[in-house]
């Protein structure tokens, strides 16, 4: 009875020791759009590989858009869960920066290999692509070579685009067309404006109608194509490259000056850059790697055309006028 009652004991302080312990590891709150969270995601393997070396619980808290884990933590404020936003880019990055809720990483990021040298101090990349419209040989004989050859097709080619008030794939279009044309970007988006089938609030929402035939053309990724070579060696998705440049989308993070984790926060940005993390993303953000992988970056990413320019603006600018430019597509396209 006495050995009983020692043994009931002593199970009974090893469960408890057990949850003190699990109840210790520091908690990191990462804030993120859906897609990077779900179970395709890169946030799975990702989470997987840094609790491996952290002691820690990775907890991913998913919005609808990066521009909506944007507007969460502003309207949180210094009471946010958050420990860092993930999957902000450098068209919102300067909005974001304008917030003053973000901290300084700290990382040397020399080895990073990226169209251009990043200095930021605040923002992290973690991957990167440009945009570009996609087209199916099998339903186009050849595709546009430059936006003022969209705009001259037959009205009856249509492109499925996204919100830029909602979706980054959207502003990135806005800022692509601002870039390429100055001042002349009203005149194109009038152009666009009757092959344009709709305007939907998300990237997955058009990339559908796309899939599905109902349209000719979708705002996406260089790197898109290379999804469906992975996934069903298919060959028949490409990105039209257009001669006037395209504009680049580098995804970023960064941490919050409200986090009580941030040597951990830190940490993490440091195995998000490093070569075990970054081999998750090419297959699973379908964006490619901010290092260079070398072989063990995915054949399907091989053949993928690439700009021969790639077209930029000041964050400054966009910051400053990116409210106005949309007012001046959605006036134009309405």
């Amino acid at each position: 009875m006495v050995k009983s009652s020692s043994l009931a004991f002593a199970v009974l302080f090893a469960g408890l020791s057990g949850t003190a312990l699990a109840q210790d590891k520091p908690t990191l709150t990462i804030y993120t759009y859906d897609g990077f969270a779900s179970e395709w995601g890169p946030g799975v393997p990702l989470k997987e590989g840094f609790e491996a070396t952290c002691n820690c619980t990775v907890n991913w808290v998913a919005a609808d858009s990066s521009i909506g884990t944007l507007r969460k933590v502003q309207l949180e404020g210094e009471s946010t869960e958050a420990d860092i936003i993930l999957g902000l880019d450098t068209a919102i990055a300067g909005e974001a920066r304008e917030t003053g809720l973000f901290a300084e990483h700290g990382l040397e990021l020399s080895h990073l290999d990226l169209p251009g040298e990043w200095t930021d101090a605040q923002f992290v990349p973690f991957d990167y692509s440009h945009f570009a419209f996609m087209w199916d040989t099998d339903t186009m004989e050849a595709p546009p070579a430059s936006f003022e050859e969209l705009i001259a097709l037959d009205d009856d080619i249509k492109i499925a685009i996204q919100d830029p008030r909602s979706a980054t794939p959207g502003l990135g279009l806005l800022l692509w067309v601002k870039a390429a044309y100055g001042d002349r970007a009203p005149e194109i988006w009038a152009g666009l404006k009757p092959h344009i089938l709709t305007i939907t609030r998300e990237w997955s929402e058009s990339y559908s109608l796309f899939l599905d035939g109902e349209a000719d053309m979708v705002l996406s990724y260089t790197t898109s194509p290379a999804y469906h070579i992975f996934d069903a060696d298919d060959h028949t998705i490409k990105a039209a490259m257009f001669e006037e440049g395209h504009f680049p989308q580098i995804e970023v993070a960064g941490i919050l000056k409200s986090s009580d984790q941030q040597d951990l926060a830190r940490d993490f940005l440091a195995y998000l850059t490093s070569v075990e993390g970054q081999s998750v993303i090419p297959t699973t953000n379908w964006m490619f790697p901010v290092v260079d992988l070398g072989a063990d970056l995915d054949p399907a990413f091989e053949s993928l055309p690439q700009p021969d320019k790639t077209l930029t603006l000041d964050e400054a600018e966009i910051t400053a006028n990116s409210a106005a430019w949309i007012d001046e597509m959605l006036a134009a396209v309405q």
